[in-house]
């Protein structure tokens, strides 16, 4: 599941983490695993997640919460077919909008 973040140009692990419903420590275990995952850092250390980063984690996500991809799984299917796959999860988020639109529609009737 996860939870649409306000449009900014960096967001926090603590608010990424909430935003899928896991803890932070899957969020930097994904950051290991994954090279598409490369949040900057500031002078602290604190991962400061860019809309890109988000894409990417939603991506992932999809990957092995939603689909029960393995981590090497997930991994292969970005290698080999990462736009095809971007292009169906962006073309089933488009779907489930337009099907939340919808039922807010009927509820209206």
């Amino acid at each position: 599941m996860y939870v649409e973040l306000p449009e900014k140009r960096y967001y926090g692990i603590g608010e990424v983490a909430r935003a899928f419903g896991v803890n932070t420590s899957l969020i930097r275990f994904w950051e290991k695993e994954f090279d598409a995952l490369k949040p900057k850092k500031n002078a602290k250390g604190n991962r400061k997640f860019t809309p890109q980063d988000i894409n990417n984690l939603r991506l992932i996500y999809h990957l092995v919460k939603e689909r029960g991809f393995t981590l090497e799984g997930a991994k292969t299917h970005l290698r080999e077919s990462r736009q095809k796959t971007l292009n169906n999860f962006e073309i089933i988020q488009k779907l489930e909008r337009i099907k939340a639109e919808l039922a807010k529609i009927k509820e209206q009737l």
